[in-house]
Order: structure tokens, then sequence, then C-alpha cells
């Protein structure tokens, strides 16, 4: 299909449309709650907290995009190749089953589940309800991702802009009328002698150090598939419009850590960034704003999941190619559904310990 795809110069609107869809295949589950809940356990700390942060959750991210750049890769298996054939295999399994259907991916539909419609139903249903949800949010992240070249459309065209309209209203409503001087606000005892480390540490809960190696394949697709085929050309396109897109993400994660510390002076401390998220959108709009936040966080997840699952399914019938892209891309799917039913916390206790093992090593390919 790519031998058909026409050469041509980009425009400023191309590099919109490939910033955007870079931003929202990055920009998902963990990226809204987690430096939400940062800035609710570093409190008055919340600046050091967010310099830690940054490094794993922008840098690292950016700095991967640019090594699949730099390299010229297409997907996790050419970054480990250089260590040998038998460890990059193991490597790009490892990475695509955990930022894919035995962590990441699931926590696309558990958080937006969670954040944006459990509130609307009664405790004994949410099981149900989650697996009704967790359903027809996986049977659509099929649908949107079964056609490769219609990816960049779908998600950097209409999905992104229009979470990125209901998230600068959040914003905006939040800032106008602060609940607390966030400088003024406790933190909790780690974060008073170790906001940096404990910063940088919960940048590892994003999973973008790891999704920017996985998803190089879909990002290097989608340029192709712009006229991008020369693998020079193809790569200083992906460099430009990823560095744009993990600069405006770092903004928006110290928003969100902002507005984590502020809403201390309202709320306790909660047990993840999904319940302060809702907490703080329905103390400033009420049910109306619960609507507001469900379309938001949905749509977000959404175009992650899309972005996870068709970069395992195009890397995993790359390298066992005795199953189409679409059978792997069912596989996943169906896959994530069933872990996402095991809910969120419990997504989150699981992959800590995974993420410890995979983040250094993660880190030290991408330097080399």
């Amino acid at each position: 299909m790519l031998n058909r795809v026409q050469k041509r110069n980009l425009t400023k609107r191309d590099y919109v449309t490939l910033s955007s869809m870079i931003f929202a295949l990055f920009f998902g589950a963990g990226n809204l709650i987690f430096p939400l809940h940062l800035g609710q356990l570093a409190g008055g700390h919340w600046g050091i907290a967010a310099a830690g942060f940054l490094i794993t959750a922008v840098l690292l991210p950016l700095l991967s995009v640019l090594a699949v750049c730099v390299t010229k890769s297409k997907g996790v298996y050419d970054i480990g190749k250089p260590l040998g054939a038998t460890f990059a295999v193991v490597f790009m399994v490892l990475i695509h089953f955990t930022i894919g259907p035995f962590f990441g991916t699931p926590r696309t539909a558990t958080v937006s589940f969670t954040v944006g419609l459990a509130p609307f139903f009664p405790a004994k249903y949410q099981s149900l309800t989650l697996l009704l949800f967790s359903a027809a949010f996986f049977g659509l992240a099929y649908y949107l991702s079964v056609e490769q070249s219609k990816i960049m459309a779908r998600v950097g065209k209409l999905l992104n802009p229009l979470f990125l309209l209901l998230l600068v209203a959040i914003f905006a409503v939040a800032f106008s009328s602060p609940l607390a001087h966030a400088g003024s606000t406790s933190a909790t005892a780690a974060y008073q002698t170790a906001g940096f480390t404990n910063g940088f540490l919960q940048g590892y809960n994003t999973m973008d150090a790891l999704a920017g190696l996985a998803l190089g394949v879909t990002i290097v697709t989608a340029v192709n598939f712009m006229g991008q085929t020369d693998p020079n050309k193809a790569a200083w396109v992906t460099a430009r419009a990823g560095f744009f897109s993990m600069a405006f993400e770092g903004l928006i994660y110290v928003l969100l850590i902002l507005l984590g510390a502020q809403s201390l002076g309202q709320f306790k401390l909660s047990d993840n960034g999904g319940v302060a998220f809702d907490q703080i959108v329905n103390h400033y709009m009420g049910s109306v704003g619960q609507a507001i936040l469900a379309v938001l966080i949905i749509t977000t997840c959404l175009t992650t999941a899309i972005g996870l699952v068709a970069a395992f399914a195009q890397d995993f019938h790359k390298h066992f190619g005795f199953l189409s892209y679409k059978a792997w891309l069912r596989i996943t799917c169906l896959a994530s559904f069933l872990t996402a039913n095991v809910g969120l916390n419990q997504i989150i206790a699981w992959s800590t310990p995974v993420l410890m093992f995979l983040y250094p090593l993660a880190m030290a390919l991408i330097f080399l």
C-alpha cells in the first residue's frame, strides 16, 4: 500500500495534524490522573516534584521518539536489535504486553469508566456497567484502528481537538477561582524531603517512554502515508512534530499538577487522580461538569487505546507473520477487554513492579 502513496512536501497544516496525532497517542489514561495525584501528594512542594515528573514523563518520551528517528527504526525490535536478535524480540514482547493488553491499554478503559461514568451508576451495578462499557470501548478502538491509513485523520483531526477543547474549558473555570494557593498546601512526608525523586518515579506510571518506543511504528507508518517514504525525511518530520507535541504535553502536565495541589484546599488526598479529577469538576460544574468530564476522559483514553492496539498489531504482524494485522488487532483488543475488568486500582498495583524493571532498560537503550 505504501508503494502507491504519492510523495509530497508537508504543509504547516500537515505538521499540526501530525503533532496532534502524536500528542493524542501519548496523552491518555495515566497522563490525566497521575500528574493530578502528584499535585495532591506534593502539595506546596509541587514545583520540585513537577521538575522530576517532567523528566520521565516528557523528556524521556521525546528522547524515545528521537531515538526511533535517529536510528530510522520502525518499532521496538529495531531499537533493541544492536544487543542481539533474541534480546530484541524478548524486549519487544515485554514492552508491548506492558503498555498493551496487560496494563496500559486496559487502563484506558478503566480510567474512562472510573472517572467519567462510574459516578452515574449505583455501586451494585459497577461491575456490570464496566463490563458493558469496556466491551463497547475496545470494539470502537478496533473499528477506528482497523484501517491503518485512516488512524492519523481520525485521531489527529477529530478526537484530539475535541479533547483539548474540553480540557481548556475545565482549566479556565478551575484557575479563575482556585480552591487554594498551591504553595500553602500540605505535602505528604515523602514529598517534603524527596519531592524531585518521587516526582521522577511517578513519571514511570505514564508509561510514555516505553510507549514512545512502541508507538514509533504507528507514527512512522502515518508519516509514510503522508508521502514521506524516504527514511531521512520521515525521521526529520517525526522529530519536528514530536518536539512540538511533547512540549505541549509538558505544559498540560504542569497545569494538572498545580490543579491537584490547589484541590487540597477543598478536598483530602484521594486514592488516585481519577477520584480527584471527579471531585474537582463536580465542585465547579456539578452534573454538567461530570458529563463534560465523561466525554473528555473517554475521548483522550480512546485515542491512546487506538495507538496502543495498532502498534501492538503492527509490530506483532511484522515479527510473527503467521497472523494478519487484523488478527493481532482482535487479540489485543479482546485481551485488553478482559484485563480491564479487574479494576483500575488492581491494574496500577500490578504494573508498578514491572515498570520499575523495564524503565531502566528502556532508558539505557534510548540513550545508547
